[in-house]
């Protein structure tokens, strides 16, 4: 090698040690201090621990200093990821990531989400008030005392974040309902069907009682003291969300007089969402209830109006302006009907969307007092004022009582299902109110001593009101119930061992049913026989290290498009619901005449078509797939996952994964539990709680990734609440810095 080249060759190593020296300096100098003092904005002194796991325990002489503090660590903590949540929120990403991101802001404009949580903050109780101001007092804090040094995040996009708000902290309340709530574009897609096919079948596709699952799913369960090792409730939760890094939730413990509550917290709003107090705890899975709806308007933009029935109504534009990074800001037009923002159109018609959330009353922050329920007359009466997005709330207490509530705003309607546009015009189809949280579904210590809710439909076949909604198939809480009723007696430990269950009913149906049929008609195709031979002996788990999992989930989506296109022609890849399972289970099994005549030749082109794609994509006899490299985990910083030579610090995985969307264990590849919790009310430090990456979003923290092996190796976090022991840090009373 001639000596140019070398010289060059030490020049790029110099470059390189110093870009990696860079990193590390800009990174690690902002770890946050875990023990000595801090002189910052509390009232009175205020102790934190933390664990091994790095979870905050706060103690504080009054709730104001515990919430002011839990904003404070969470900046210290998440501060780059909430300016994102609430940038992604309110439409104001492209101005640090540029055109990228013009789609997601372009839509968040129309939503009109900031104008929402605007209105929403000047409608807040007293109580919600006073705790969503102490939180952003103590984020805001910490902006002032660590100016110049925030996240690497900060220093490389070059942009300083603005002081938070309680406006803010609303933002990120509306995405969490955005995400978990938000249907309308199902409702585009069954519209969309029924106008090119047959209407009988596309109806079947979007079974009226069950529903469709646009949004991701959850578990939880609450058993008596009857099924338990202590005699004592156990009751358990595993959130199914996107998966971010960091990931969605921030443990923390708040003590104070009147409050002692431990569990997940949401980066940028105070309290705890999901976790347990010294006498109750709680868990919870979205609800699926429909609440919005998109209305047909005759509207004439260019004249500013929209014909009504009862004369003219108007409609409202406006200009907004969304900052571009690197370009020049784009201008759009904002239109809203009395029902809401135009969204989209269909013909020649434009669709308003209504939905609860940006309302009067759409949003409200129960979660203090909720935090501070003793009981479950309290725990009913702080979600007697929860707006949403609806939930399904399951409950235990330390006297050995447990309880289901469904809460939030469902809209009674009156004349038809919510499913598909309808016409704004016709005055027909308004909303008649929304139902009354005493008429909502609830129970108290059931009979069998068993509350499970996994998203499929909680409402009863009589029940008084119209019922519209997007529920889960029932294949989940059926199994989570089976497992349930094996065993006697259950400690934790028990509990987890059913969250990490990977038995697919619908999956080991559909593999018996091309077993049968592989070995009746595919003797001519010796990797149809193998592949049946292998499905004949299969017990329906979804491992990663096994060949039919990855068999049968080719010939589902095979098959799924053919029922799709027999309904709607040319349709069949824009339906991925997942009620599909269920959709296609009922029909091969009652095998109706007006779908197929023949329903074994309908199995057997799926089949061999997956078989034909697998081989494209493995090259390998069936019996060597594998279900794991087609089913991975990932996780990938939003902005440095990409970036050349440093990108590796900010990525996790990929990992391969068990489970599928029919699975207690439910995997998907962007969805999956957030976190799963079992809270033993026998006794509080026999409790786990687990998250998928690590408490910090500073990536050269210890604890940016430290959760990641015991979650993907279904292992459990203790969940300490009194006898927690680590380094302790003081914040004391100082005047504000400015």
């Amino acid at each position: 090698m001639s000596r140019f080249l070398k010289y060059i060759n030490v020049l790029i190593g110099v470059a390189a040690v110093a870009a990696l020296s860079l990193t590390w300096w800009t990174t690690r100098r902002v770890l946050p201090a875990t023990s000595g003092e801090i002189l910052t904005g509390v009232r009175a002194p205020v102790t934190i621990t933390r664990d091994a796991e790095h979870v905050a325990h706060i103690r504080a002489a009054n709730v104001e200093d515990a919430l002011f503090a839990q904003g404070y660590l969470t900046a210290q903590e998440r501060l780059f990821q909430m300016d994102y949540m609430r940038r992604q929120a309110a439409g104001e990403l492209a101005a640090i990531f540029g055109s990228r991101a013009l789609t997601s802001d372009t839509e968040m404009r129309r939503l009109r989400m900031r104008r929402a949580a605007a209105m929403h903050a000047a409608n807040l109780n007293p109580i919600e008030r006073q705790a969503l101001a102490a939180y952003a007092r103590g984020v805001n804090r910490f902006l002032e005392e660590n100016s110049g040094r925030l996240p690497v995040e900060f220093t490389l996009l070059e942009y300083d974040p603005a002081p938070w708000s309680i406006t803010d902290s609303i933002l990120i309340g509306l995405e969490m309902a955005r995400t978990l709530s938000l249907s309308f574009r199902e409702e585009i897609l069954k519209s969309g069907l029924l106008s090119v096919g047959e209407p009988a079948l596309v109806q079947q596709l979007f079974p009226l009682r069950t529903g469709l699952e646009p949004q991701p799913g959850s578990n939880a369960w609450a058993i008596s003291g009857t099924h338990t090792q202590s005699g004592k409730p156990l009751l358990s939760g595993d959130p199914h969300l996107q998966f971010t890094l960091p990931g969605i939730w921030y443990q923390i413990h708040l003590q104070a007089p009147g409050l002692d509550v431990t569990g997940a917290s949401l980066p940028g709003a105070p309290a705890v969402i999901i976790g347990h107090n010294a006498d109750i705890a709680w868990s919870n899975t979205n609800l699926h209830f429909d609440v919005s709806d998109l209305y047909k308007e005759q509207v004439n933009l260019a004249a500013g109006v929209t014909r009504f029935e009862n004369g003219l109504d108007r409609v409202r534009v406006e200009q907004e302006v969304i900052a571009v990074r690197g370009g020049r800001p784009v201008t759009i037009a904002v239109a809203s009907t009395r029902h809401g923002p135009l969204m989209g159109a269909e013909g020649n018609q434009q669709l308003a969307l209504r939905w609860n959330a940006t309302e009067p009353g759409g949003f409200s922050f129960p979660f203090l007092e909720l935090n501070m329920a003793r009981n479950w007359s309290e725990f009913r009466a702080a979600l007697s004022r929860f707006a949403g997005p609806a939930q399904n709330y399951v409950y235990a207490d330390r006297e050995g009582n447990i309880g289901y509530q469904a809460a939030g705003r469902l809209p009674i309607r009156d004349g038809y299902a919510g499913d598909v546009p309808v016409d704004g015009a016709s005055g027909k189809f308004e909303w008649k109110g929304f139902i009354p949280f005493e008429d909502l579904p609830s129970a108290f210590n059931p009979p069998s001593g068993i509350i499970v809710t996994a998203n499929e439909n909680p409402f009863p076949p009589n029940y008084r009101y119209p019922v519209s909604g997007y529920f889960s198939p029932h294949y989940r809480a059926a199994q989570i119930q089976a497992r349930l009723r094996k065993r006697a007696k259950w400690d934790a430990a028990g509990m987890a061992s059913v969250q990490r269950d990977v038995y697919s009913a619908f999956h080991h149906y559909l593999a018996g049913e091309l077993a049968r049929l592989g070995k009746a008609r595919g003797s001519a195709n010796p990797k149809m026989a193998e592949a049946s031979d292998l499905l004949a002996n299969w017990n329906g788990l979804m491992e990663p290290d096994a060949a039919q999992p990855y068999i049968v989930k080719l010939t589902y989506e095979h098959l799924r498009r053919a029922i799709v296109d027999r309904a709607a022609p040319g349709r069949g890849v824009s339906y991925n619901q997942g009620i599909g399972y269920a959709v296609v289970e009922r029909l091969l099994r009652q095998r109706p005449k007006e779908w197929f005549g023949d329903f074994d030749a309908l199995l057997l082109r799926a089949f061999t078509a997956a078989l034909e794609e697998g081989d494209r994509v493995v090259s390998l006899n069936p019996g060597r797939w594998r279900y794991g490299p087609h089913n991975q985990l990932k996780l990938s910083h939003p902005l440095l996952g990409d970036v050349k030579w440093i990108g590796g610090l900010f990525t996790i995985g990929p990992a391969p994964m068990p489970g599928a969307p029919t699975t207690v264990f439910q995997f998907s590849g962007r969805v999956g539990p957030s976190m799963r919790l079992t809270a033993d009310l026998g006794e509080w430090e026999r409790s786990t709680l687990t998250t998928p990456t690590g408490q910090s979003g500073l990536v050269l923290s210890g604890h940016y990734r430290d959760h990641w092996d015991t979650y993907i190796g279904g292992g459990e976090l203790p969940w300490r609440f009194a006898n927690a022991k680590g380094d302790e840090l003081t914040l004391r009373p100082s005047p504000s810095p400015r």
